[in-house]
């Protein structure tokens, strides 16, 4: 008996199980005012008007008559939004805005934080120079995308 064990995990440790993780970047595909640091963005939430930017697709999803909207361009009621200068918040998770209360109670403090994230368009720096932005989220695994405690201004409540 203690033969057949011993074989079993000799022939056991010839066998490596091996993970699949499937993780894409998708720098590339992200907005010019979406926040710099980020290899991988599904959404972006825009706490200021309760409203979504889907990367991949490239369209905004809002509410608009009681039903969730995708669209290549903001409706006119936003028309003062600056979507450089607005907050925008990293979502990973599959269709956030089925879960709109959560995001809209767990971000609200971003809310008017206008021009305190620097945008993709903003980033430079010198070349093979890093600065503080550049890996500020290595070993991404918050199940949310955001960075807790994240850039230079963080608010210490999440």
């Amino acid at each position: 008996m203690k033969g057949i064990f011993v074989a079993a995990l000799l022939t056991g440790g010839f066998f490596t199980a091996h993970a699949q993780v499937q993780f894409s970047v998708n720098i590339g595909l992200q907005p010019s005012w979406g926040p710099v640091g980020y290899s991988h963005v599904e959404y972006y939430y825009m706490p200021d008007i309760d409203a979504y930017y889907c990367v991949p697709r490239h369209q905004y999803v809002y509410m608009d008559g009681g039903q969730w909207v995708f669209a290549p361009a903001l409706p006119r009621r936003f028309g003062g939004y600056d979507v450089y200068r607005g907050y925008k918040v990293v979502i990973n998770d599959p269709e956030p805005y089925r879960h709109c209360d959560e995001y809209r109670e767990r971000y609200r403090r971003y809310r008017g934080c206008y021009g305190q994230q620097v945008v993709i368009r903003d980033h430079h720096h010198e070349e093979g120079r890093e600065d503080e932005y550049d890996h500020h989220w290595e070993g991404d695994d918050h199940p949310h995308g955001h960075a807790w405690g994240h850039y230079k201004h963080d608010r210490g409540d999440d």
